[in-house]
Order: structure tokens, then C-alpha cells, then sequence
């Protein structure tokens, strides 16, 4: 295990080491369940990481995102809609490995984005053509 509360970082590459616990820990599981009622409270020892700080700050981020697109949603850009909810699915793992996932699926989101607002201005730039009935 590397809980970021005791693990030291390597030096070199900063990621945080691994430690080897006696299966006392296997004790331990159960009573963090059982804290788990704590989650989100400011009682969460947890929830003050700069991962957990990190993941609040994504939900806020995506909540925003899809306040946008869901304004401007259209038939036309209805695919890249889907794709941008679908993002948050890329961000797995602990540590290292999900600060990487994250760096990847922002760089993503921004190609992404920039297409789907470049389709909305075109949309609100051409005049709408009314059919007659």
C-alpha cells in the first residue's frame, strides 16, 4: 500500500513508495468502512489530500462544462456532447497514475471543446430560414 499519509515520495520521480504492511492491516479495512459515514464532512482526515482537494474540483469543473453544453446542444454537435459527458470514465487509478489520466483527459476535453463551440458559433452565425407551412 502507499496511503499518501505515511508514504514517503522517491526522489527522483516523486511518486509516492510502497510499503509493505503485516496482515494486521486487514484489521483496519473494516473500521475504515465503518468510517465511511465521516466522507465528506470535515471529521474526513481523507478529504484534506491534494487528490481528494484535486477530485472535488473536477466534479465542479465537469458540473460546469455540461451547464454549457447542455445550453447549446444540438442534433449537429449531439456526438461531441456525449463524448465530452463521457470524459470523467478516462480518470482512473490512484496517485501518479491519476494525475496522468487527468493531464490527458483535459487536453482532450479541450480539443473537444474548442470543435463543439467552433460548431455553436457557426450555428448562431447563420441566419435561420423559416419554412413555410
Amino acid at each position: 500500500l502507499a496511503p499518501p499519509i505515511f508514504a514517503k515520495r522517491d526522489p527522483d520521480t516523486g511518486v509516492l513508495e510502497k510499503r509493505e504492511f503485516g496482515s494486521w492491516m486487514g484489521m483496519l479495512f473494516p473500521i475504515l468502512a465503518r468510517l465511511k459515514v465521516l466522507r465528506g464532512t470535515r471529521f474526513d482526515i481523507f478529504g484534506y489530500s491534494q487528490e481528494r482537494r484535486m477530485e472535488r474540483g473536477l466534479i465542479d469543473h465537469y458540473e460546469a462544462l455540461m451547464s454549457e453544453v447542455a445550453g447549446a446542444l444540438t442534433p449537429e454537435n449531439h456526438a461531441m456532447g456525449i463524448e465530452l459527458a463521457s470524459l470523467p470514465a478516462l480518470i482512473r487509478g490512484y496517485g501518479h497514475i491519476k494525475d496522468a489520466n487527468v493531464e490527458k483527459t483535459r487536453a482532450r476535453e479541450v480539443q473537444i471543446m474548442e470543435k463543439f463551440r467552433a460548431g455553436v458559433v457557426q450555428q448562431a452565425d447563420t441566419p435561420h430560414v423559416m419554412q413555410s407551412c
